[in-house]
């Protein structure tokens, strides 16, 4: 049964990444006619227009410095990025440490740029309920309805998977209900409605819908908070000529710096203002994300499914 959900969801996965429109297929070397392809994984809220939004003014940035065109597209969800970089339909993608590890893993993307905020690039999950809810730890979401996001996504559904594990928890047999609403937004959404006791974001996501005034930061609490997670990548196609590999570091490396470029241009996840993007992160630095991801069998994720398709 697990194997067949873990098919039937890479099938789906598949399909959505072959679902981009056939221009994609074609020949892109940067050029207006032939820009390179970017694709995105639906981080917050997984509207087209909204994520694009949020990395627009980088690409934008870059093509200011570079004459490097760019198409950027939102997939359908963390797996049809990994699917579409896989697939030859990315040049270059925004992922989820834990998606990247996958498709590195598969030789299909190598690092490009990781933003730096503060002198750091981290960031962080969190599991949140409202504030007059009767759960103070995470212990206390033992019997309690969760949303997570993404199977795929680190900071909406494997750090706090893991730490439900941490507290010694069986997310699929502990948890007296689970929704996978697909994206950090829509998890936090469910808890504003009242559909679910806890819900499962990053701590970005969260400033995020404050700021937009989804959320009143008065009605919300903080369950759990995890370790610093690698902050979400910009990665490069494999089979990209190295020349042009190169040329897209440099540019990321000092588009801060450039003339020209006003701070406004310069964003990374969930579209907020950052210093710069690294193009000399280490890749060990997602080891992390790859330990967490270990955790999660294919059993225990089917399990956590099977749990999320029960109403």
């Amino acid at each position: 049964m697990n194997k067949l959900l873990a098919v039937a969801a890479a099938a789906l996965s598949l399909s959505a990444a072959l679902s981009l429109p056939a221009h994609a297929q074609s020949v892109a070397d940067g050029s207006r006619e032939h820009p390179l392809r970017v694709l995105l994984i639906p981080a917050d809220g997984g509207t087209e227009s909204g994520t694009k939004a949020d990395y627009a003014p980088v690409f934008n940035a870059i093509t200011r410095t570079t004459g490097l065109n760019f198409d950027l597209k939102v997939g359908q969800s963390y797996g049809a990025v990994v699917e579409g970089m896989c697939n030859q339909l990315a040049d270059i993608a925004f992922f989820g440490p834990v998606s990247y590890v996958q498709a590195h893993k598969r030789g299909c993307a190598q690092l490009l740029a990781v933003g730096v905020e503060k002198g750091a690039s981290v960031y962080y999950a969190g599991m949140f309920a409202k504030a007059n809810a009767p759960i103070a730890t995470i212990k206390d979401v033992k019997g309690k309805r969760v949303a997570f996001g993404d199977v795929n996504s680190a900071s909406s559904f494997t750090f706090q998977v893991a730490m439900l594990m941490d507290a010694g928890m069986d997310p699929a047999k502990d948890l007296s209900a689970i929704r996978m609403t697909g994206s950090h937004a829509s998890s936090l959404a469910a808890l504003v409605q009242d559909q679910v006791d806890v819900a499962s974001l990053s701590f970005d996501s969260y400033e995020k819908a404050v700021k937009q005034g989804a959320v009143d930061p008065k009605t919300m609490k903080v369950i759990a908070k995890s370790i610093a997670i690698p902050y979400p990548p910009l990665a490069l196609n494999s089979k990209l000529p190295e020349p042009l590999k190169t040329r897209l570091k440099d540019a990321f490396q000092t588009v801060n710096k450039a003339p020209g470029i006003t701070p406004d241009m310069i964003r990374g996840y969930g579209g907020g203002k950052i210093d710069g993007y690294d193009t000399k992160f280490s890749e060990d630095e997602f080891n992390v994300a790859a330990e967490k991801l270990g955790l999660l069998t294919d059993e225990l994720k089917g399990r956590i499914l099977s749990k999320a398709a029960e109403r």
